[in-house]
């Protein structure tokens, strides 16, 4: 009887003991092979979407939980395939013998932010002058308006503003003619030389003149005398 005690003590030793062990561990290991599966999924989009991609975690929601995605982005860093370029902002960056890799410009990351959250953005101030060619001075810092959040963006030793703006200064149709606005409240009423009036109305006429003469009708008065040059035939 004492024998038969025995055995149905060690029996249930070894359940209340060992077998919650083995469902742990099978826990563990069903967690561990979906984790893999998901590092590997990530990864194939991320090298279908090639070098020069800038990725969000938002990208792969679809694919795994937001813990696990993060996760799995921090390691791809770690692991040297991704590059961080600010908070939650990735690069699978494009490599080059001589510069190793290639950040993309402040340009190109506002314009994927944007595209992220649906949002419209027109660059200003010196951005603005030296996409339309009249500095040759890159900043280290841009400043955009935008129909979505303001926030500050810090890449690296640079910094993207986005503020905030009413729906009329991101309303122009004409790329070229969006740029020319803000470009010239950069340098400001009655500051304007003779070279930087050429230089814009000779980029405007690029502008379908419907496009024009609607964006024009959205500039400040002493800027569309300006613009409005660039509607004559000779100009």
């Amino acid at each position: 009887m004492r024998l038969e005690n025995q055995g149905l003590l060690e029996w249930l030793i070894y359940i209340f003991i060992f077998v919650p062990n083995i469902y742990y561990n099978w826990d563990k290991i069903s967690h561990d092979m979906a984790e893999l599966s998901i590092h590997k999924q990530i990864e194939a989009q991320i090298k279908k979407r090639g070098r020069g991609s800038i990725l969000f975690p938002a990208d792969f929601y679809a694919i795994g939980s937001t813990e696990a995605v993060k996760k799995i982005l921090l390691r791809l860093e770690k692991q040297g395939m991704l590059t961080r370029l600010a908070f939650g902002i990735y690069l699978f960056p494009k490599q080059s013998k001589l510069l190793g890799n290639i950040t993309p410009s402040l340009e190109e990351i506002a314009k994927a932010i944007a595209k992220r959250d649906k949002a419209r953005i027109v660059p200003t101030g010196s951005y603005a002058l030296n996409a339309l060619g009249l500095s040759t001075q890159v900043p280290l810092n841009a400043v955009y308006l935008t129909d979505g959040a303001a926030r500050k963006v810090k890449v690296g030793k640079r910094t993207i503003l986005f503020k905030k703006a009413s729906p009329k200064n991101l309303a122009a149709l004409g790329p070229i003619s969006g740029l020319a606005i803000q470009a010239l409240k950069a340098i400001g009423e009655g500051k304007v030389s003779i070279d930087e009036e050429q230089q814009i109305l000779k980029l405007l006429k690029k502008e379908p003149k419907e496009t024009l003469m609607q964006d024009i009708a959205l500039a400040p008065e002493w800027i569309k005398i300006i613009m409005k040059k660039a509607l004559t035939a000779d100009q």
